[in-house]
C-alpha cells in the first residue's frame, strides 16, 4: 500500500476538485478518476494522474484510501426518465464497479469514503434527523439509500465504508451559493415557496475537514451527517443572504412557479431536512463554521 496515494471519482466536480487540491498541498499522491483525462488535465495540470476507466485502475491496496463522488448533476436538467435513470446510473453503477474492483484485487483499500446526500431522509418538514433516523420515500431518498447500500457492499471484502451525507455546501465557485448569487445580487433574492422548508448546509471548509477525519480516524464507519449543526429555514437563509450582500429581500418565488419550471425536481428546493451533524459531534468533531451568517460572510466578505 502507498500510504499516501488516495484515488477520487468525481475528481473534477465542486466538491471532488476542492478536495483533490486540499489533498495535493497536504503531499497527498492524488489520482483522478474520470472519463475526461482532458478535464484532469485542464483542471489540476500534471499535479494528479488521471485514469479513465475502472478497468484501468492498479489494485486497491496501491491505495491509502479511495473516495468516491462521482454522479451526474443532480440539479443539472430538469428530471426526465431518462435523467432519472442517468442520475442512478452515474453513481450506483460506478460505486458497484469501484467495489468490485476492490473485491478483485489482492488487498482492500484500507477506507472507502462514498458520497451521499442528506436527500436519503426524503422531506420531513420541522422534524430533526439524526443518522439514525427514518426515511421518507421519494426519488432523491431512494437514489441514496440504493447508493448507500451499493457503497457498503465493500465492507465484505475488507474496506472500512464511511458515507458522507452531505447537506448544501456553502464555497466559492460552485454549489448552492453559484445558482443564488446572481439575482441576490441584482436584488431580486427571495424565499422559496413558503420558505418555511429547512436548509441544511455545511461551509466547504468544514467539509473538507470531514473527509479528512474519515480518511486518518480508523473508527469512522458507516454514515455521518456532513451539515454544519443550526440548519436553517428557507427564509432564514434568503434573508441571511440578502443581508451579507447589501441587498433587499424582495422576490418570493411561489410554490406553484417553481413546481412548473422545475418538475419533480422543485423537491430539492421545496422539500425539508432539517438535519443535525449527531455521529460528527459526539466524536468531537469540530466546526469552524457552525453560524450561517459567518460561513456566508467568509465566503462573500472577500475582496
Amino acid at each position: 500500500m502507498n500510504t499516501n496515494s488516495i484515488l477520487i471519482s468525481g475528481g473534477t466536480g465542486f466538491l471532488g476538485s476542492a478536495l483533490a487540491k486540499q489533498l495535493i498541498q497536504k503531499n497527498y499522491s492524488v489520482t483522478v478518476l474520470s472519463r475526461s483525462a482532458e478535464k484532469v488535465v485542464a483542471t489540476f495540470g500534471n499535479s494528479v494522474q488521471a485514469i479513465s476507466s475502472v478497468a484501468d485502475l492498479p489494485d486497491a491496496g496501491t491505495f491509502k484510501a479511495v473516495v468516491n463522488l462521482a454522479g451526474a448533476g443532480i440539479f443539472d436538467q430538469r428530471w426526465t426518465e431518462a435523467r432519472k435513470q442517468l442520475l442512478r446510473d452515474s453513481r450506483i453503477k460506478l460505486t458497484e464497479q469501484l467495489v468490485a474492483w476492490i473485491a478483485s484485487s489482492s488487498q482492500p483499500a484500507p477506507v472507502l469514503v462514498s458520497g451521499s446526500a442528506i436527500g436519503v431522509y426524503g422531506d420531513q418538514g420541522d422534524k430533526f434527523l439524526t443518522e439514525n433516523s427514518a426515511s421518507v420515500a421519494d426519488f432523491s431518498q431512494q437514489l441514496c439509500a440504493d447508493w448507500e447500500s451499493a457503497a457498503l457492499q465493500a465492507e465484505k471484502f475488507g474496506s472500512r465504508v464511511c458515507l458522507i451525507r452531505t447537506g448544501l455546501v456553502l464555497g466559492d465557485n460552485g454549489g448552492i451559493l453559484k445558482r443564488m448569487l446572481l439575482p441576490f445580487r441584482l436584488g431580486l433574492g427571495g424565499r422559496l415557496g413558503k420558505g418555511s422548508q429547512w436548509m441544511s448546509w455545511v461551509h466547504l471548509h468544514d467539509w473538507l475537514a470531514i473527509v479528512e477525519a474519515m480518511l486518518e480516524q480508523p473508527e469512522m464507519r458507516g454514515p455521518y451527517n456532513a451539515t454544519a449543526p443550526n440548519p436553517a429555514s428557507n427564509q432564514q437563509f434568503s434573508a441571511s443572504l440578502a443581508s451579507v450582500l447589501n441587498r433587499p429581500l424582495l422576490l418570493p418565488m411561489p410554490e406553484v412557479v417553481l413546481k412548473l419550471l422545475l418538475g419533480e425536481m422543485a423537491a430539492l428546493v421545496l422539500g425539508s431536512q432539517r438535519v443535525l451533524p449527531e455521529r460528527l459531534l459526539a466524536q468531537g468533531f469540530a466546526f469552524k463554521y457552525s453560524l450561517l451568517d459567518t460561513a456566508l460572510r467568509d465566503i462573500l466578505d472577500k475582496p
